[in-house]
This record gives C-alpha cells, sequence and structure tokens, in this order.
C-alpha cells in the first residue's frame, strides 16, 4: 500500500499506470520501479515537481587530490 510522504495519508488514489493523487494533501506521485517523484498540481493543471523538498540529492563521492 502507497503512503503520501508528506502528509502519511493512505486515501491515495489511482490515476494512471504509475500515477497517485492524495486526497490528503492534494499532490500527484508517480511511481516507478522503487522511484518515486512528488508533483504539485497548479491551477492551470501543469504540474510542479517537488522532489528537492522530499529526497536529498545522492551524495557525489569525495575526491581527494594528492
Amino acid at each position: 500500500m502507497v503512503r503520501c510522504p508528506n502528509c502519511n495519508s493512505k486515501d491515495i488514489g489511482k490515476i494512471g499506470s504509475h500515477q497517485f493523487y492524495c486526497w490528503g494533501c492534494f499532490i500527484e506521485l508517480t511511481i516507478n520501479g522503487d522511484k518515486m517523484s512528488v508533483f504539485q498540481v497548479e491551477e492551470d493543471g501543469t504540474l510542479s515537481s517537488l522532489d528537492d523538498l522530499f529526497f536529498a540529492e545522492e551524495e557525489m563521492p569525495q575526491v581527494h587530490a594528492n
């Protein structure tokens, strides 16, 4: 069962093959394999990514000069 990463609600509706909508906080989720993307639905229907608010970017390996 999918839970919303924003409000932790289980009230999630399926709107596409890999797309879901949270009725608790009105955000759209896309799940592809083990990767989830989170979007805010704007007034004009476009989607704005919220991934930078929910998921930390992978840390880059540090390189040390000799």
